[in-house]
């Protein structure tokens, strides 16, 4: 049923006003972008209910958010979902009812498109996987789109992703919660063996920030020299390791205890967990 009220679909539509349903983190790398970028302030509109994360917009990034959806949604040309996955569902209640001709990117981990097409009432939509360096221009995010999202809006969700780091379109979307437990998660990986190098590195005599510069600087460096290589990592790890030397003991006592095979398994874990996130919050 269609009525001249600014709260129905038949608002002025502005396809250069991207509205966030969200306002944590991911959003803010993304609003951080956008104004890198140059687009206008004024052209970013942001639905945050906490308090704390609406100041911290504010502060910031300068914009105003508002506490709840509301019918200035309905102006908006694209709507990036930047919900936890079981707010999800509540959030497309309360937002989706002003939002029916936007095209709407999902940055929710595991909730699958099928079901946000159906909360929403629309197959424009595109879903994307980021990670925690997107917050510094450095993410490595995957993207996949549902059949009814054209080439201008790919071109659309594409400019959005640029300003984050590097981006990759996947067509079959269960590739996703793979992309989850690689890249998405992934980061926690590196921290997680930063922290074990900063913390041997401080067992066996250095000062914390030295091994903390010592691992970061490691980590660094070695991911540049894969990114700007041609040759696998394999052939890159055999060229530091000597037979018998200092690098051959340490990875000698990795494969001792199945490192790359617990580590693996624990990839596994995530993707499991991708996938209970998507039948758990996406019914």
């Amino acid at each position: 049923m269609h009525s001249s009220h600014p709260d129905t679909h038949d608002a002025p539509h502005d396809a250069s006003l991207i509205a966030f349903i969200g306002g944590g983190n991911m959003a803010s790398a993304l609003i951080g972008g956008l104004l890198r970028q140059g687009h206008a302030r004024e052209r970013i509109l942001v639905v945050e209910p906490w308090a704390e994360a609406r100041a911290a917009l504010l502060r910031v990034h300068g914009i105003a958010a508002l506490a709840e959806a509301g019918p200035a949604l309905a102006q908006a040309g694209t709507v990036v979902w930047a919900v936890k996955p079981q707010t999800f569902r509540d959030a497309a209640a309360q937002a989706g009812p002003h939002t029916a001709k936007a095209l709407h990117l999902s940055v929710a981990a595991g909730i699958r498109s099928d079901s946000i097409a159906r909360w929403l009432g629309s197959e424009r939509i595109v879903r994307c996987m980021p990670n925690t360096p997107a917050l510094i221009g450095l993410g490595m995010s995957a993207l996949y789109a549902r059949p009814a999202v054209g080439a201008a809006e790919r071109a659309r969700v594409e400019a959005i992703m640029a300003p984050t780091g590097e981006f990759l379109w996947v067509e079959d979307e269960a590739q996703l919660d793979a992309v989850t437990a690689l890249s998405g998660s992934g980061p926690a990986y590196v921290f997680y063996f930063l922290e074990a190098m900063v913390r041997a590195g401080t067992a066996m005599g250095l000062s914390p920030a030295q091994a903390h510069q010592l691992a970061v600087g490691t980590f660094a460096g070695a991911a540049q020299l894969a990114q700007r290589s041609d040759e696998p990592p394999a052939v890159l790890r055999e060229r530091v390791t000597s037979k018998g030397g200092t690098t051959y003991a340490a990875l000698q006592c990795l494969e001792h205890h199945r490192v790359a095979e617990h580590f693996i398994e624990a990839m596994e874990a995530a993707r499991e967990r991708a996938r209970e996130l998507g039948d758990e919050f996406g019914a």
